[in-house]
Formats: C-alpha cells, structure tokens, sequence
C-alpha cells in the first residue's frame, strides 16, 4: 500500500533518538510510554475506556472509501472501523500476520482443489446504520470492488469466476457465479477460477470491507460509508479533520479479529505543520504525530521524551519511478543508468540515516518471503550495495541517445521527500539530463503519479506491504494487470508491462498452489528479471518512529496495520 508518512532526517540527532527507544522486534512491544503487550494479553480493561484521542496530520489521506482508498494513513484507521469476512489478528509482533475469522463465523471450507471457499456470517452483526449485515451486503461488496475500480480489482480479485467481465465492463459488474450468497443458509462461496493460496490474505486488507449493499457504485470520497467495528466516521473534511466516534450497534464478536477500543472518540485534524504537531505531543494538545519530526526536533525527542518514541522496522522499500513508455526511459539503457548513478546511502542519510533506513537493491525487503540478496547496481559488483557508479551511469546515458532530454521529478512537497527529490535532481544534472523538480501536496502526489495522462516520467514513492507474500511487492507493482492508462488507480505507476516477466509471475502464482518455498524461490528470480529490466529504483528500506503524548498508554505494534490505534489508552 502506499503511505505518505516517513521518517525523519539528521542522522546525528538519531543516534540519540534510536538510542534512546527501543525497537519492536517480535514482541509488540515497542517500549516508550504506554504499556507493555502484557498488558493487552490480560484482555479489556475497562478502566482505561473512554476520552479522546487526538491524532495530528499535516494533510488528509484522500478518499474515505474503504474499498478505494490506498493508504496506511486510513488502512490504519480502517481496523477498527471496517470489516471484512477475514482479518488480521489485532496484536503486535508476528502474530499480527496471523489471519482470523471476522465477519464470518470461521476459516473459510476450502474445497474444488482450492477454488471454492465457504464461509458462514455471523449471525447479530449491524452496520453503524443499525441494519443486519446479511449476506446480500456481502456480494454486493465484492461486485463494488470492481464497479468502484478499486486499485486491486485486478490484482488481489481477479481470479473470482466473473472478474475478467467485471474489469472490463466495472459498471455492469455481476459475480453471480463468482460469490454466491445464500441467506437461508447464512452462506457466501467464493468460486475461483484457478487456486489462490493468498486469497485469505486478500480478504483481510481493507478492499474486501463488506458495505452495505446500497453503497454508491462510485468512490465515496469525504461521505463515509456505514462501518461495523468500533468506530464509525462522523464527519470528514478532508481540510480540516477527521472524527471517528463510538458506533452504537457494535459488540465484539472476535477480540482477534475486531476487540472493542478505549477511546470515546478519536479525531484526526489536518493542516497543521509537522513542528506545530510535535510541540502539541510535547505539550499534551496532541497525542500521536503521523508526519516525520522535523531534523531539528529529534535531539529533544530523543532526550527530553524519550519514553514517548517508538522506533519499528517496516517490511516497505522507497522507489524512484521510472516511466517505460516515454522518454527518456522508455530506453533500458537510461533506466539502468539512473540504478547506477543513485547514491543510496545518501538518500539513507537524507531520511534519517542508517538507524532509519538501510540502502536497498532489490524490490522485495530483506526477511521478507522470496528475498534473495543481490545487488545489480553497486560499483565493483558484490551482492549488497556499496557505492554509485556515476561514470558508467554517464556512459549508459551517453549510449542510449537521450542525453540532454528534459526530465520532471515529481514528489511529495514533504521536507524529506524534496530533499531527496533535489538530490535526484542534482544527479539528473550530472549525468547528462535537464532535470527539474515537481513538488505536489501529500493528499494528491500519490494518485496524480499513477495517472498516464500526467505523463510523469520520474517519481519518488514509497510501498508498504499489504500481507506478507511477494506477490504484494512484485505482481502488484509490475505486472501489466497492474498497469491502467489514464486511471488514477494504475498502481504499476512505471507502467512496466514485459511479457516474459509477466509469464514468470504467473508461474510463480501458479506454484504457490503446490509450494509456498518452491514459488518464493521463483518470486526471488522474478525479482532479478525485474532489476534487469530496471522499471524503478530501489532506495531503502525504512523504519518508523511514533511519537505519542504522555497520556497515551497501551502502545502496540502491529506488523501489519502498524500503531494499533483503537487500543491507545487516553484514560
């Protein structure tokens, strides 16, 4: 998924504040203020029930519409506001992968040789509206999905029996061989066209919320829709704030799945700068920072609050975009010179360090399934990355005739992506391009670089993984079902469509229904054939600091979803 907050900068000012704070690892625990994962483990505690949370963002996340929204800044939120038939265990550490029974009563009856998947609702669920979820709201859900061109209609639902009619023709999408509902029963069956071992993971993200069946066959943007967990969306105005309060008709049904939370009310405000959110934690007029601190706010922070910081490891890589299908990069030879001539370590320094973030050559994260270690794009080869190479980038650049071409490298307008925006820039510069930079506000930068009609050549980004499988990183991002011209949806935003690829990530899919290891080794070598072809530009894996107020305790992360919001004590 794509999330617009990072970390920070000053690398100096992070040897204090990582020194200070004390990492997640598996435990959940995270340290800093709040309370252990001991103390989830003892279950609801109704003493801490109530007050509100006040969270801060510079800029909102966009549309609100569960099933088009692609942000962890509202992913984050959705877990304790929106359900679907599965979801993932709301607690920290690993266990957080592990995916639960939600709307349904349990783990899906897998049968057909894996393409029929049942699953029983559970029965006495309502909507923040008051009405029954039924099976009905069920279908119509996965029908919306496409009628809505959700950003992973033609990644994560493809392969339900319909689908290929429904991408085509979204407005008259009908599944009605694929998710059959049979309310006398209290059934939904998913009928697929071939295995899908990850489609578990696929109806536990967001996409898959089940809405009321009425919804609008459109984004509905700043409307929320009717939510079945804790929470529901009171109001939302996508330039001043976001409240979420208590919804009446929710009971828990799964502490795994969807536990009751403890603030009354949680409220997101925009519009403040990431200073002024940083002195309103410090202050206690805030509670949580979503932005980076700013560089020279982290020595303080990692002194003077040292308990209210929590530094996590993220299972995510930043990219720089290269566009293949305009110049100067739809030529291979320009795309690799920009892998050769990029610095990591510098846009490592630029983000915050290597307390932060480490250098990155490929585009599935260290420790994650189907990772191998090489390193295509580093001066005197080796398997990690060591140093640039700008003399043979220069070459590459010469060889392929588009030297002295004009390139815009757009960003967000965030300080640690401009400075790495204009570090890009400068190396453009050097390397024989005309480059310029093209900064755009948080709340528009990721859907406009997905757009083909912005003919964006180059941008930076960042992906955070939506399950732990890498298929999400690499079929995601890179096959041609991904790529959509002119959508705002098209999240292959290098628009890298190379058919012998293509067919290695079938393959790999295909495997993964015999063997998970078997299929990661062939996602490792899809992995390479990718780098090869050099569609983007692997820069670093990062890490996240959450700085939270001295009120807020029970602090859990979560290695899915992230910060457990809905689980902060404020009381």
């Amino acid at each position: 998924m794509s999330k617009t907050r990072i970390g920070s900068v000053a690398a100096a000012a992070l040897l204090v504040l990582t020194a200070a704070c004390s990492g997640s690892g598996d435990s959940g625990d995270s340290g800093g203020s709040g309370v252990s994962g001991g103390a989830a483990a003892q279950g609801f505690q109704p003493q801490h029930k109530g007050g509100t949370l006040h969270l801060m963002a510079k800029a909102a996340g966009g549309s609100f519409d569960p099933q088009v929204n692609y942000t962890l800044q509202y992913w984050q939120l959705y877990q304790a506001t929106y359900d679907g038939l599965l979801a993932f265990k709301k607690v920290g550490g690993q266990a957080s992968f592990t995916v639960v029974p939600d709307l349904a009563e349990a783990m899906p009856q897998v049968t057909n040789g894996g393409r029929t998947y049942v699953f029983k609702l559970r029965p006495g669920i309502k909507f923040s509206t008051g009405k029954p979820v039924t099976v009905d709201d069920v279908v119509a859900s996965f029908e919306r999905i496409f009628k809505v061109s959700s950003p992973t209609a033609g990644t994560f639902y493809n392969g339900i029996v319909g689908s290929a009619a429904c991408l085509k023709k979204p407005a008259d999408c009908s599944l009605s061989k694929g998710v059959v509902g049979d309310a006398s029963a209290g059934t939904v069956t998913i009928n697929l066209t071939d295995p899908d071992p990850e489609l578990p993971y696929k109806l536990a993200v967001p996409h898959a919320s089940i809405v009321p069946k009425d919804s609008p066959a459109k984004d509905a943007g700043t409307k929320p829709l009717p939510s079945t967990g804790p929470y529901m969306a009171a109001s939302y105005d996508p330039n001043r704030a976001l409240k979420l309060v208590r919804n009446p008709y929710f009971k828990e049904w799964s502490h795994d799945a969807e536990p009751q939370g403890y603030p009354d009310e949680i409220d997101e405000t925009f519009g403040l700068t990431v200073e002024a959110e940083v002195t309103a934690v410090e202050n206690g007029q805030g509670d949580w920072v979503f932005d980076p601190p700013p560089s020279d706010r982290l020595n303080e922070m990692g002194t003077k609050y040292e308990k209210q910081v929590h530094v996590n490891p993220l299972t995510a890589f930043f990219y720089l975009t290269l566009n293949t299908n305009m110049a100067p990069f739809n030529n291979q030879m320009a795309r690799q010179a920009i892998n050769w001539a990029i610095d990591r370590a510098a846009a490592v320094r630029l983000y915050g360090g290597t307390n932060l973030a480490q250098p990155a050559c490929t585009v599935l994260p260290a420790g994650f399934p189907g990772h191998v270690n090489f390193c295509d794009y580093t001066k005197g080869g080796g398997a990690t990355w060591s140093a640039p190479d700008i003399e043979k980038a220069k070459q590459l650049v010469q060889q392929s005739g588009t030297a002295g071409q004009k390139v815009a490298v757009v960003v967000q307008e965030d300080e640690v992506y401009k400075s790495i925006g204009e570090y890009v820039q400068s190396l453009l510069n050097q390397i024989g391009y005309k480059a310029t930079l093209k900064p755009l506000s948080a709340n528009i930068q990721f859907t406009y670089i997905q757009n083909t009609e912005n003919k964006v050549q180059l941008a930076l980004t960042s992906w955070y993984q939506d399950y732990p499988a890498a298929s999400d990183f690499l079929n995601v991002l890179l096959s041609c079902a991904s790529f959509h011209p002119g959508s705002d949806s098209s999240i292959n935003i290098a628009g890298f469509c190379d058919k012998d690829v293509d067919a290695q990530m079938k393959d790999a899919l295909k495997t993964e229904q015999t063997s998970m290891p078997t299929a990661d080794q062939k996602w490792g070598q899809v992995d390479q054939a990718v780098m090869a072809k050099s569609p983007l530009v692997p820069l670093f894996n990062p890490k996240l600091v959450d700085f939270v107020s001295t009120k807020v305790g029970d602090y859990q992360f979560s290695k899915q979803f992230y910060m457990l919001v809905s689980q902060l004590w404020v009381k």
